[in-house]
């Protein structure tokens, strides 16, 4: 399986009074990485041009620690599963260098199209399920840090 990592400093609009991130910019979150995740299987064009299309059915999220203002996130994201027209992918959250976990979703997504929902095809099924070892990072953090 692919090492997939995706890098995001949190803002000060997505926390609360207390500089906690909100819980809700999770679902933000992972939207960011998984779509970054895509593109760097090789799917950037298809979500742009629309030819592969996708609806979020499920998401679950559980919380173990909380990410504050100024955070570098670091977002572990691999393919659990392909259904027929469904696919799971899982993300995990923690602190850019750290082991601790912050949380974890778990987010179901159906092929659709014009029609409505369609089989995945077998390029995406195949690269979602084997991952891709690859970094993007919007926070600077690799750079700042040497990693």
């Amino acid at each position: 399986m692919g090492d997939f990592r995706y890098f995001l400093r949190v803002r000060y609009g997505e926390c609360d009074a207390q500089k906690v991130v909100f819980n809700a910019r999770y679902g933000d979150y992972t939207d960011l990485a998984v779509t970054e995740y895509l593109r760097a299987l090789g799917f950037g064009e298809g979500l742009v041009d629309g030819s592969f299309d996708y609806q979020l059915v499920r998401q679950t999220t559980e919380w173990k620690s909380p990410a504050r203002f100024d955070d570098v996130i670091e977002v572990g994201v691999h393919g659990m599963q392909v259904g027929t027209s469904s696919f799971t992918i899982a993300c995990e959250f923690r602190r850019a260098g750290e082991d601790a976990l912050l949380a974890r979703s778990e987010t179901v997504y159906v092929m659709i199209d014009a029609n409505g929902k369609k089989p995945v095809p077998g390029p995406i099924r195949e690269a979602v399920l084997a991952g891709i070892a690859a970094r993007v990072d919007h926070a600077g953090w690799l750079v700042s840090s040497s990693r």
